[in-house]
């Protein structure tokens, strides 16, 4: 088989001022393609995996890292480039791109020398290396003493972030702190920053403007920033979550993206062709 289920290089989207409607992709004509087994199988595989996925379970994953030029090329095509981007820097080096059908993720994993070493087609609402790569056993440090001044209003926030996701932890209560509501120093973010400590995961999303979400050193605790066309800040969160929902796909986003899929391969490969 070319596509492989996993069981257990596009590029970073430039950010616009404005919500995105749904663009079908443009693909080749279905007389120049009929032959790619391998993108077929992939497609078949996907819309299989699109209807079967159900809210709460694992992500459906396959790798097409033995697909050859033409196959990959097309099922790129198919799936175009969507509205969100991840990239990981840790466990692995990763570069993740959401398709034009949400939920629908294309996958890049890098190895030491940056050469591609794994290819990957995924069906969730975030990637599986979101999940893999936020489980830092860290805590928040919040300690203080009398000798920061500058930094006086940054440690409440601190505390409060340590005991909210503590809360989290056990119950799954979820936290938001808008800091654009606080009169925040930029020495008292840096200091947040700072002991908040950098995480592996960083999205770019332009589905509702542009919006940065990073995960930090402590796990459950994200840093989310919106900003306007014209590049300014204009709401900055710490949020205690799994993941933010702004990068997330929906469930009925994913049902969508089935008969979204059905409609795009209409033409493709059908038992007549």
């Amino acid at each position: 088989m070319s596509v492989k289920a996993w069981e257990n290089g596009p590029s970073y989207i430039d950010l616009p001022g404005s919500m995105n409607a749904y663009t079908a992709p443009s693909i080749p004509d279905p007389e120049a393609v009929r032959h790619l087994d391998g993108a077929r199988e992939a497609m078949a595989w996907l819309q299989n995996a699109l209807i079967g996925w159900q809210p709460g379970g694992d992500p459906l994953i396959a790798d097409l890292s033995r697909l050859d030029a033409s196959n990959r090329e097309l099922v790129n095509q198919v799936l175009g480039e969507g509205e969100v981007s991840v990239s990981a820097t840790n466990p692995v080096n990763a570069r993740i791109q959401e398709s034009v059908l949400t939920g629908v993720w294309r996958t890049l994993y890098y190895d030491e020398q940056d050469q591609l070493a794994c290819d990957l087609v995924e069906v969730a609402p975030v990637p599986h290396i979101v999940s893999l790569a936020t489980a830092q056993e860290t805590e928040v440090d919040s300690k203080g003493n009398g000798d920061m001044p500058d930094v006086i209003s940054a440690l409440p926030i601190l505390v409060e972030l340590a005991a909210a996701r503590e809360k989290y932890i056990a119950d799954g209560t979820e936290h938001a702190i808008n800091l654009s509501l606080l009169p925040m120093s930029d020495e008292e973010l840096g200091f947040i920053d700072e002991r908040l400590g950098p995480g592996p995961i960083e999205f770019l999303s332009q589905a509702y403007g542009k919006c940065q979400v990073c995960s930090t050193g402590v796990s459950n605790i994200w840093w989310t920033k919106h900003y306007n066309s014209m590049g300014k800040l204009i709401l900055n969160l710490l949020e205690v979550v799994d993941v933010p929902a702004v990068v997330a796909a929906a469930p009925e986003d994913i049902a969508d993206s089935a008969q979204r899929l059905e409609e795009i391969l209409a033409p493709y490969w059908n038992d007549e062709g």
